[in-house]
């Protein structure tokens, strides 16, 4: 059980204007899928990006997203749902101050350790954090969402 609000490694972190909350591990499932909430404080999000090896699955919690998968674009409120399937070029921004969003990625892959260790860059340039991608196995495509 993880209870609202808290980190399942007691480690929450911040990353992109964000905080993120771990409520799901791939050690909790063998490795088969993971799940973050990320609470928005500001607008924006991550540049155009695809993942070589997870389907990126979005919840809505609150506030409001746009979100692009391959050539379609898609805004989104509380409750709407959106799967980025691996290989699929895709990017979100939050357009509204505050936002919310659970993000599933199946299967785990390398995402967890992602998220901690980009979110360790200090003011991090687009170089750095293509790189901090491409450790992941994920490749930076583009640049975050006009918001």
């Amino acid at each position: 059980m993880v209870a609202a609000g808290q980190d399942r490694t007691g480690e929450p972190f911040d990353f992109l204007d964000a905080r993120f909350t771990v409520v799901l591990s791939g050690a909790d499932t063998q490795g088969g899928a993971c799940a973050v909430v990320t609470d928005r404080n500001r607008k924006g999000g991550p540049p155009l990006h695809l993942h070589t090896d997870q389907d990126e699955w979005y919840l809505v919690q609150e506030g409001r997203f746009t979100m692009r998968v391959g050539d379609e674009t898609f805004n989104l409120g509380p409750g709407d749902s959106l799967l980025a399937p691996r290989g699929i070029p895709h990017a979100f921004a939050s357009t509204t101050e505050t936002a919310r969003m659970l993000v599933t990625f199946v299967p785990a892959g390398d995402m967890e350790a992602f998220f901690r260790d980009a979110s360790a860059l200090e003011a991090p340039t687009p170089p750095d954090m293509a790189a901090a991608f491409a450790r992941h196995g994920m490749r930076v495509l583009g640049p975050p969402m006009a918001v």
